[in-house]
């Protein structure tokens, strides 16, 4: 794993001019990046299930003084890639591109074995945490190779997916699938181009998905998810140019 400048303090202006879509904006860590984001000047796509959730993020960031967002109500769940094609046509429609995307979309229910999983589960976490971001990141990579700029994708990976342990089940193998669909995809990227991918383990925060797995965990045991954002914001703005296919 790569490591991420200590103490890194972006600049208010950071992302200005930039459009950056968020998956899983209405909760826990995507609605601490897609505020950070905002907060920094950028015009923030806020996708998500829940239309009450990202309507709140919506009214936070008008609330601040930030560019007016965009709210994509989408159950990645259920999506087909019909319903990608459509929202790379709305975003190229309504914003005119796209510099970023932050993947922070999970679904997670619990650990167990393998041999116990239910096949709806496992179906669901394929479509929510490997098949989105990639349909999402194929769909939307004309926009992003069109940045003038050039354009950051930042996959939220878990040390689940970093290290094998009995019990991490789906969730472990999706997120291990993704880090290396991202090390693919950067390695096929010509060397002009001007998008890079790379992924990001924020480790242990205080969300309602890390709660799933640890019920019993208090809240002074993780960090909010406010603190992450930070590393993100180095992975989306401009001083992280030069880093393509790497592990943070």
């Amino acid at each position: 794993m790569t490591s991420l400048p200590s103490a890194y303090a972006p600049p208010s202006d950071l992302l200005q001019g930039r459009r950056i879509l968020v998956t899983g904006a209405g909760d826990g860590l995507g609605r601490a990046t897609a505020l950070a984001c905002a907060r920094h000047g950028a015009t923030v796509v806020l996708l998500g299930r829940t239309v009450k959730k990202l309507e709140a993020v919506y009214d936070a960031i008008e609330a601040t003084g930030g560019p007016t967002p965009a709210i994509y109500p989408l159950n990645l769940a259920g999506a087909s890639w019909k319903d990608y094609a459509e929202l790379a046509e709305t975003v190229e429609r309504e914003l005119g591109g796209l510099e970023g995307i932050v993947h922070c979309a999970a679904h997670f229910k619990n650990f167990g074995r393998l041999v116990d999983i239910d096949p709806k589960e496992w179906i669901e976490s394929l479509q929510v945490n490997l098949s989105g971001p990639f349909a999402l990141t194929r769909f939307l990579m004309p926009l992003l190779e069109g940045a003038a700029d050039g354009a950051s994708v930042v996959f939220v990976s878990d040390r689940h997916g970093r290290e094998a342990h009995a019990y991490d089940g789906i969730y472990g193998i999706t997120k291990a699938a993704t880090e290396q669909m991202m090390r693919i995809w950067a390695a096929e990227l010509p060397e002009h181009s001007k998008v890079r991918l790379n992924s990001f383990d924020p480790g242990p925060l205080r969300t309602a998905l890390r709660l799933k797995g640890f019920p019993g965990e208090l809240d002074s045991e993780s960090p909010p998810p406010e603190t992450a954002t930070p590393a993100l914001l180095w992975l989306l703005g401009p001083d992280s140019r030069d880093a393509r296919g790497r592990a943070f």
